[in-house]
């Protein structure tokens, strides 16, 4: 639980870096109400705790022209944690893949996969995917197109929370 750990400055910080994390430390301890120095002091220690993992530029993928998006849900043959690492690093090694969550249920990972075009990812999914050790089966399901696509946590939901506990 993050109440505890974190005040209201420090939540509105990750508001404001997680709506923009580009703007400067002057603009963001403006916005949240403090001096600069002990803004960027506490930027840094939201960093060093974990709560920040990093800035990126959000790429639009059809820009570059990766025009197929699709989800991919992974059925293993075993679920040893062995098998399961060995499953999670191929992942991190297939530049495709863009996510991969291991799930509670009838599927054991869903993957998020980007490609530039249907050819692309069908020689993923049947010369490594559907190939690798230990996979049992595979679904796809083609993105038509994204309705939303919001980044990080909720905050008002948070702060709803917290005063609902206070």
């Amino acid at each position: 639980m993050p109440g505890p750990r974190l005040d209201d400055i420090d939540r509105m910080i990750l508001a404001e870096l997680q709506g923009n994390g580009r703007m400067t430390n002057v603009e963001l301890a403006r916005r949240v109400g403090i001096s600069a120095p002990p803004c960027l002091r506490r930027v840094r220690a939201l960093e060093e705790e974990g709560f920040i993992r990093g800035y990126h530029a959000v790429v639009d993928p059809r820009e570059l022209s990766f025009e197929v998006q699709v989800f991919v849900s992974v059925g293993l043959k075993s679920q040893a944690e062995a098998d399961l690492s060995a499953f999670e690093a191929l992942c991190a090694n297939w530049p495709l893949v863009r996510e991969c969550h291991m799930l509670n249920g009838e599927v054991d990972f869903i993957l998020k996969c980007v490609a530039p075009d249907l050819r692309s990812f069908q020689s993923f999914l049947t010369e490594q995917l559907t190939a690798a050790p230990n996979v049992a089966s595979v679904k796809t399901s083609l993105v038509i197109r994204q309705a939303k696509n919001e980044p990080g946590v909720p905050f008002d939901v948070l702060e709803e929370r917290l005063k609902k506990e206070a």
